[in-house]
């Protein structure tokens, strides 16, 4: 069965022909694919032929949290730190408690505080029980003295604090200890495994053999989410309940396969929940500067919370690929195999980023053997459009952050070269014949005029007309693009970028599927040209996924490296993201690798912030100033010396000195409420532990958590 675009050969001849039109398939892998075999157990655990494991985490509770916290079996804490007494007071008070009932007790029973708190007995019997010698009156004393017992008891026991010394040491310390007890199956009608949902429409064959795979051990999480999203293309109409339920009763958990036939990744270095869509990048630290209910809980990120983009900024080998970045994108993987998302990772060769075998398609820019190309035009079909992304990637770290620099100037040179081309040959240049075009090579320009002469484009004419007189005038950003597109007119990237429709480029236009894409991009001697085809994958991004049609797969871009991409154009791009059901993962060495006047804007247009240890007190201070203030309950301590006055006090102050050392003191405490930095430049940058960070959150509808201290390692 076709679901949600996650199969189709028609689709794959549209990428493979080199269109990279909208409505292309997913590009097949870099290397043939075989689909393995079906798993005995759920990925990352230990599996049993009955798929106990499965079946365990798929009940699992994922109860309803705040911001960022990990789901999966959690269990909610209170907002405030309940007040806890130490050990050593809770036990002395609890055992001077018992002492003084013992004591009451005992002047009671023996008589030495006299008869008078037996006088309400004596009021409320007859008079024929008063007889010390009856059955009754016995009884009815002992039960009296019970009743006192009991009350002399409840009262020490709530002086001395029994309940919280049981709950401490008793037997729900215990059982807090013990082996959590084995869960029972919940209900039928309420059983995730049994897949209610699908009974309820109608698909009742499709659900049984369902629950019947995940029983033998033959589903697996990806095959869950992933039936799980088909299913939902069948409430909203996109597909049919009787193809969708003939395709499930058939394959089982096999159903509606992603394209490349994988239905997992060949080995996972981080915890996920596809359930959620959540991976576990860490925990909260125990510290007193994080919230009470989100110390010592696990910490993970989703697409509810990189909807809104994320900056991680720290130091090399503060944790940013291995701890951060390659989670993602490895979660994003999985839920790409699961018809939900859409990822393009992007950095340096060897970058720590996944093997070959985890991604669709693997563009090796400046590698020979590379199976893909990249388009350099982003597969667009509109001169100024194919422009302004151009544009970007050419000149955006040399343009103006105010508006009017030379980003649309650059854009405007561009234009008027791209649209007589395209006219013409109805593609766009290859490198050598753009730069050809920007450098005024007269042959180049008169070929093209000659042709367009030929082909009767008058309007294209005035267009390449307009472009010959600003040539060699000054203010002329010609000559810059020719330069920088010189960068990408090398030997090493001969066999890339080619419009003539030889090889096999990839655009980003098949962000409508659910494909998992990586681009390697050259570092050795090619660092400029590195920066400028990161940008140019972050320009066509941000223009591609504003135009989809589905927007209900999320798409992210995952960069590694961010230097030299923060643009005026591209900060605008990534506010954009959030509403397109986008998002975009943005490292960075230091922020000294953004223009001052970018660092304010990129900081708020991303709802997630990162800042590693190692960071700079200049780094700090940014980060300081975007994560405000916060009013905090601030105790100032006071010692006074004491003065006697008189001869006898003199004498006991000397005493208490020569024992102390000290002189007497009376200490006096002011409580105010105060207005301080959550995190300063100073903590930012010293008292962030090695493989710590400080996170702070914002979900795609508007909840927030303030800055946490993170542990990535726990």
């Amino acid at each position: 069965m076709d679901t949600e675009g996650t199969s189709g050969a028609a689709r794959e001849r549209g990428v493979r022909d080199g269109t990279g039109a909208r409505g292309a398939a997913v590009p097949h892998p870099a290397r043939p694919v075989t689909p393995p075999p079906r798993p005995a157990h759920a990925p990352g655990e230990r599996g049993s032929s009955a798929g106990g494991t499965f079946l365990t985490w798929l009940r699992t509770p994922r109860p309803a949290a705040a911001p960022g916290v990990w789901r999966f079996g959690h269990r909610p804490r209170p907002e405030q730190e309940p007040e806890r007494t130490p050990t050593r007071q809770l036990l002395s008070g609890a055992l001077i408690a018992f002492l003084v009932g013992w004591l009451v007790w005992s002047l009671l029973w023996n008589g030495y505080l006299g008869g008078w708190w037996l006088l309400p007995l004596y009021a409320m019997i007859p008079d024929s029980w008063a007889s010390p010698h009856s059955f009754a009156s016995v009884v009815v004393v002992y039960l009296y003295y019970a009743v006192f017992a009991v009350g002399i008891m409840v009262g020490v026991g709530r002086l001395g604090r029994w309940g919280e010394l049981w709950r401490r040491f008793g037997y729900p310390a215990w059982r807090r200890a013990a082996p959590a007890p084995t869960v029972r199956p919940p209900a039928p009608d309420e059983d995730p495994a049994t897949w209610p949902q699908l009974r309820e429409a109608g698909a009742e064959a499709a659900a049984e053999r369902l629950g019947a795979d995940a029983r033998a051990g033959l589903m697996r999480d990806v095959d869950h989410a992933r039936i799980a999203r088909a299913w939902q293309g069948v409430k909203r109409g996109r597909h049919s309940l009787a193809a969708f339920t003939a395709a499930v009763a058939k394959e089982g958990a096999a159903a509606c396969p992603h394209p490349s036939g994988t239905r997992d990744l060949p080995a996972r270095a981080a915890r996920h929940d596809l359930a959620t869509a959540q991976v576990r990048i860490g925990a909260a630290a125990d510290d007193e500067r994080n919230p009470y209910s989100y110390r010592g809980v696990g910490l993970a990120l989703g697409p509810d919370l990189i909807g809104t983009s994320l900056l991680a900024v720290g130091p090399p080998g503060s944790g940013k690929t291995g701890s951060v970045v390659w989670p993602l994108a490895e979660s994003l993987c999985l839920g790409a195999l699961a018809g939900r998302a859409a990822v393009v990772v992007v950095g340096a060769a060897g970058a720590g980023l996944g093997a070959q075998d985890t991604y669709d398609v693997v563009v090796r820019v400046g590698a020979p053997d590379s199976v893909h190309d990249l388009d350099l035009y982003g597969g667009s079909t509109d001169p100024d459009e194919a422009a302004a992304v151009l544009a970007e990637a050419l000149v955006g770290d040399l343009a103006d952050p105010h508006p009017g620099g030379d980003s649309r100037r650059s854009t405007t040179v561009l234009a008027q070269l791209l649209g007589p081309y395209h006219a013409v040959h109805g593609r766009f240049p290859s490198v050598p014949e753009l730069r050809q075009l920007l450098d005024g090579a007269p042959a180049a320009l008169g070929a093209l005029r000659t042709a367009l002469t030929d082909a009767g484009h008058h309007a294209m004419l005035r267009e390449l007309d307009a472009r010959e007189r600003q040539l060699g005038h000054p203010g002329d950003v010609g000559a810059v693009l020719a330069d920088r597109v010189a960068l990408l007119d090398r030997p090493a990237f001969a066999s890339f970028f080619d419009t003539s429709g030889a090889t096999r480029p990839f655009s980003l236009r098949a962000l409508d599927h659910p494909v998992r894409v990586r681009i390697d991009l050259p570092e050795r001697g090619h660092a400029d040209a590195s920066r400028i085809l990161a940008r140019l994958v972050l320009a066509q991004f941000t223009a591609s996924v504003a135009v989809r049609e589905d927007r209900s797969l999320f798409a992210c871009l995952v960069l590694d490296d961010a230097t030299g991409t923060i643009t005026p154009q591209s900060v605008r791009g990534v506010q954009r993201l959030r509403s397109a059901n986008a998002g975009a993962v943005l490292t960075l060495r230091t922020l000294d690798d953004v223009p001052r006047p970018l660092r304010s804007p990129l900081l708020g247009a991303v709802g997630c912030r990162m800042a590693l240890s190692g960071l700079t007190p200049w780094d700090g201070q940014d980060f300081a100033e975007v994560w405000g203030k916060e009013w905090t309950e601030a105790r100032d301590v006071t010692d006074r010396q004491i003065i006697a006055e008189t001869p006898a006090g003199k004498a006991l102050h000397a005493v208490r000195r020569v024992i102390t050392g000290r002189a007497p003191t009376a200490r006096a405490v002011t409580v105010r409420q105060v207005e301080r930095e959550r995190w300063s430049a100073s903590d930012l940058a010293h008292a962030v532990p090695p493989g710590h960070a400080v996170l702070s959150l914002t979900t795609v509808r508007g909840d927030h958590a303030p800055p946490l201290l993170v542990d990535l390692r726990a």
